[in-house]
């Protein structure tokens, strides 16, 4: 047993020998390979060191000797640069967590990111480090390496801490003390800053950048003299972002000593921060310029200064305002100063400023506000100064240059005083003009009653009680006209009036409406013998005169006045020709009128009167015995006005001229076709009436009987009923009584539809609904008249019926009846109201082409007054904007901005400033903006718009700070009107993105 067991432990013991042995010789042969490496990686061949470390770690399994490989494997990498290397040291920390290397491998990959630059990564394997392991030397570059880390990343408490560490440091010191000199000169602490940089001052290596950090502390210290030494100094080694920062120290240092000429070259060569100047920097280099008196650069620099709200945007844009005055820029100026009033910075900039916004309001008008608003704000905001009262002087002068009459007014009357009355009486009086021209006839005629009652300016009186009869005249009140023109002439400043020239015609006329003849005839004699350069009124004066003659049975008299008139080859020089004819009739002369007539139908073969000497022409065959010859004249006139107001007189005349004739078949055809063709008509009455006749003494009461049962508008039977209901009602109408006329002419209507009287029943019920104001109710009767045939009442239904259409802003029903009105009416006044309203109607149902035709039917029409012109102009200007014909449209506001008045001519004006603005013709388009808001400012709509043109304007002429500017204010004063609103802020949207490339202190 004991030999059994010696012999196994035997076995055993050769056994384990043999593993011991084979065990230790791999060991050894590990080591001696990894002392190889180990005196590679010694002796820096870490390429070579690496190959052995990795195969030696595969090979070994001693974790030991494993752990040491991986470090120094991840160790060679870092020294090589290798770009996995930070992932194979993180692997070493992480397989071997209890390796006494783990505090080295912290330390490595800590420097290997410092040396990559990737310092918030460094930071955190610095942070992983135990300071107490670390040897001197090591704990230098440690402290100094974390130092500059924390100071990368803006932790400027921590790397003070440690850069304090190193202070001392024979290799960082140096470093940590030009950082901490840094540290302290951006927090400004120039002491601290100055104690550093000194210290470090006599290395070569820091004295380029501590000359660029010492100039920019004396400037920070006021030293600016010193900052400029040391800045030109510092300027030859410095690099280009340097150089840019340098010539801003050296030339605000300028700036700031008063010696603006030598700062300009070095405010000028400033980049900027990141190629951006601020409003501080445009600012100093245009005041710069400004003091050198060349305006021009200083404006340009100062209008680069946009949305600016500090105390120096208000300096600068005070300055500029004082920059464009002096280049006679008063519109420009005005904006500036209107800027710098509205920033309470230095109240003494602002209170300069708004006196010079108020003075430039005043002399050349203001868009953004009434002047007189802005002159009084400035003497209750500023009682004390020392140009209260010129600026008082200036708020009563302006009421009337402003000519923001409406805006004055409002002032006024919130402000009564006895210094403002003259003020208000020529306000009310030019607002009276305003009114007039705008067709506000019962509001004009207010205003001029109270220019009258304030009795200030005798000549102011005398215009407004000349406009104040000019209004009556055309409200139809012709009584009380006559006495205000009466007034007017009587007056003892009348003559010095400018209306005084035509004052004769007037009162001609007024007496002429009202059928005092022999007075008209009188004062139209004077206004012929006292004004002969006005060839258009001394025609129609002319005309009158005849008329008023013919009137009054004076028909040699009458005939010398048309002649004249015809000599005058005028307007209505047909209208002559034909009234002297009619005379020769009246002197027992038919045939030198037949000779007559007939000259007129070949001289004027398209005039409106035409129709009218052919009847008459006809008529007076008859009464000379020629019957053939009438009868063909009917027949001619028949032919040429089919539907003409003597067609159904004509058929009648024929058929009487048959009846005379005792050739009675052919008096019935013609008296059965008007009784057909024109029933209800008076000439249908007396067609049968006059056939009854026939019938009766032919003994044929029964075929005549069977013929007027056919006719609806003939009764058999209630015909004395019939006459008496409607001659009861005609005679309430006659004696002006509307009401008991409208009464009576229902029960008319109502008791007889289809009457002996129903045409005129209709006629005279709609014309009493007129005359009472109920015109809505008149529109059924005027419909039954115009559908009729045509009749005596026609022309006039479908003007008053079209009248009351577009009064009720029913376009669609109105055209048809506009379009029978212009090819049926005789009176030229209808057809030129026809075509002007059609044009009005054609355009709000944008139905541009039309409404450019009639626009031109009318500015062709000779007897079309300027008013009814300047809406045709108007019509065919925004037609063709609306079509794109630009250049239509250009011509049309042309020839526009000639005749029209008031809101028509801001329109106009508008548009002359747009076109000149497509044109790149920024200042002359700038003028016609400025024309705009001193003359006609109570058009505030197209006084926005007009504003933004101007800021295009600005803005293509370099100007930013004006185009800006006017665009805010806008924006802010013209709430009312959205599109304005809305294309303000797209201007200035693009505008801002633009000028933010430049200006960093632009928000968009």
């Amino acid at each position: 047993m004991r030999k059994l067991s010696w012999l196994l432990f035997l076995v055993l013991f050769v056994a384990s020998f043999s593993v011991s042995a084979q065990k230790s010789t791999i060991y050894t042969h590990d080591l001696k390979d990894f002392n190889r490496a180990l005196s590679l990686f010694n002796d820096g061949q870490y390429a070579s060191a690496k190959i052995i470390f990795e195969k030696v770690k595969s090979e070994s399994d001693n974790d030991e000797l494993k752990s040491d490989c991986s470090y120094y494997d991840a160790t060679c990498a870092i020294r090589m640069n290798q770009a996995n290397a930070d992932m194979l040291m993180e692997r070493f920390v992480s397989d071997y967590p209890t390796s006494a290397k783990s505090n080295q491998a912290f330390i490595e990959v800590a420097h290997y990111y410092f040396d990559q630059g990737n310092y918030p990564q460094a930071l955190q394997w610095f942070e992983k480090v135990n300071e107490s392991q670390l040897s001197a030397s090591d704990r230098d570059k440690f402290n100094f390496q974390k130092g500059y880390s924390f100071f990368n990343s803006k932790n400027k408490k921590e790397a003070t801490t440690y850069f304090n560490k190193v202070v001392n440091s024979q290799e960082y010191g140096s470093q940590a003390k030009y950082y901490l000199g840094f540290m302290a000169y951006e927090g400004d602490d120039y002491k601290e800053a100055t104690k550093y940089f000194d210290a470090v001052s006599g290395e070569e290596k820091y004295k380029e950048k501590l000359s660029y950090y010492q100039a920019d502390m004396n400037f920070k210290l006021g030293n600016f003299q010193k900052a400029i030494e040391l800045g030109e100094k510092a300027m030859a080694k410095s690099n280009a972002v340097e150089k840019s920062e340098l010539n801003k120290i050296i030339g605000e240092s300028y700036f700031n000593l008063k010696k603006y000429e030598q700062s300009i070259p070095y405010l000028a060569a400033y980049k900027g921060k990141k190629g951006r100047w601020n409003n501080t920097d445009f600012y100093q280099l245009g005041y710069a310029y400004y003091k050198q008196n060349d305006f021009e650069n200083a404006i340009s620099q100062f209008n680069k200064i946009v949305s600016g709200k500090d105390f120096v945007a208000q300096n600068a844009y005070y300055h500029l305002g004082e920059s464009y005055l002096k280049l006679d820029k008063k519109q420009e100026a005005l904006n500036a100063f209107k800027n710098a009033s509205e920033m309470a910075f230095d109240t003494s900039i602002q209170e300069d400023a708004s006196l010079n916004y108020a003075k430039l309001s005043y002399e050349i008008g203001n868009s953004y506000q009434s002047v007189p608003g802005v002159l009084l704000g400035f003497t209750k905001k500023y009682p004390n100064n020392a140009s209260r009262s010129v600026v008082e002087k200036l708020l009563i002068d302006s009421y009337i240059s402003s000519k923001n009459y409406k805006e004055a007014l409002v002032l006024l009357e919130k402000n009564e005083s006895p210094e403002n009355k003259l003020a208000y009486q020529k306000v009310t009086f030019y607002r009276g003009l305003e009114l007039y021209a705008d067709r506000e006839y019962a509001e004009a005629l207010k205003m001029f009653k109270k220019s009258i009652d304030g009795q200030i300016d005798a000549a102011m009186t005398a215009r407004a009680t000349f406009w104040k009869a000019e209004t009556e005249y055309v409200l139809d009140d012709y009584k009380n006209a006559l006495l205000s023109f009466r007034q007017f002439s009587g007056s003892s400043r009348a003559s010095s009036a400018p209306e005084y020239k035509n004052i004769n015609y007037n009162i001609a006329y007024t007496y002429f409406k009202l059928k005092e003849y022999d007075q008209a005839a009188t004062y139209f004699q004077n206004q012929i013998e006292s004004v002969k350069d006005d060839k258009v009124r001394l025609t129609d004066s002319y005309l009158r005169l005849g008329d008023c003659q013919f009137v009054t049975s004076k028909y040699w008299p009458a005939m010398d006045a048309y002649n004249k008139a015809i000599d005058m080859k005028g307007v209505d020089g047909d209208y002559a020709f034909y009234q002297k004819a009619i005379c020769y009739g009246f002197v027992a002369k038919n045939d030198k009128k037949i000779e007559e007539l007939n000259s007129f139908l070949q001289l004027y073969p398209r005039s409106n009167y035409r129709d009218d000497a052919m009847y008459e022409l006809a008529n007076t065959y008859v009464a000379s015995g020629k019957q053939d010859l009438a009868l063909k004249t009917f027949d001619r006139l028949i032919s040429e006005f089919k539907n003409g107001s003597y067609t159904a007189k004509s058929i009648l005349r024929q058929g009487l001229i048959y009846y005379n004739s005792d050739r009675n078949a052919d008096a019935l055809t013609k008296f059965k076709k008007v009784a057909a063709e024109f029933p209800k008509t008076p000439e249908a009455l007396e067609a049968v009436s006059t056939a009854r006749l026939i019938y009766v003494d032919g003994g044929r009461v029964a075929e005549y009987a069977t013929w007027v049962r056919t006719l609806d508008f003939v009764a058999v039977t209630d015909a004395d009923l019939d006459n008496d209901t409607y001659e009861s009602a005609l005679k309430q109408f006659e004696q002006n009584n509307n009401k008991q006329a409208i009464s009576g002419f229902m029960a008319y209507t109502a008791s007889f539809p289809r009457g002996i009287h129903s045409l005129q029943a209709n006629f005279y019920l709609a014309q009493a609904y007129f005359a009472e104001g109920l015109q809505t109710k008149s529109i059924p009767n005027y419909e039954y008249v115009i559908g009729q045939p045509r009749n005596e009442f026609t022309e006039q239904s479908l003007a008053r019926l079209s009248q009351v259409l577009l009064k009720n802003n029913d376009n669609a029903k109105a055209i048809p009846v506009l379009l029978r009105l212009e090819n049926e009416a005789d009176f030229p006044q209808n057809k030129v109201f026809a075509q002007s309203n059609l044009m009005k109607c054609y355009y709000d149902k944008k139905d541009y082409s039309n409404s450019v035709i009639y626009a031109d039917k009318v500015l062709n029409n000779p007897k079309t007054d300027d008013n009814v012109k300047s809406d045709a102009q108007i019509i065919i200007a925004r037609s063709a904007m609306q079509t794109g014909d630009e250049a239509k449209a250009r011509a049309g506001y042309a020839k526009l901005l000639t005749i029209a008045k008031g809101e028509l001519a801001a329109e106009a004006l508008y548009y002359d400033a747009y076109f000149k603005n497509k044109d790149g013709k920024f200042e002359t388009s700038n003028t016609a903006v400025q024309k705009l808001a001193k003359n006609y400012s109570g058009y505030r709509y197209f006084g926005a718009k007009g504003l933004i043109l101007m800021a295009k304007n600005f803005y293509g002429l370099k100007d930013s700070f004006q185009a800006t500017y006017i665009l805010d204010n806008v924006i802010e004063n013209f709430t009312d009107f959205p599109d304005v609103i809305s294309e303000a802020k797209r201007e200035l949207d693009a505008i801002k993105t633009e000028e933010s490339k430049t200006n960093s202190s632009i928000v968009k």
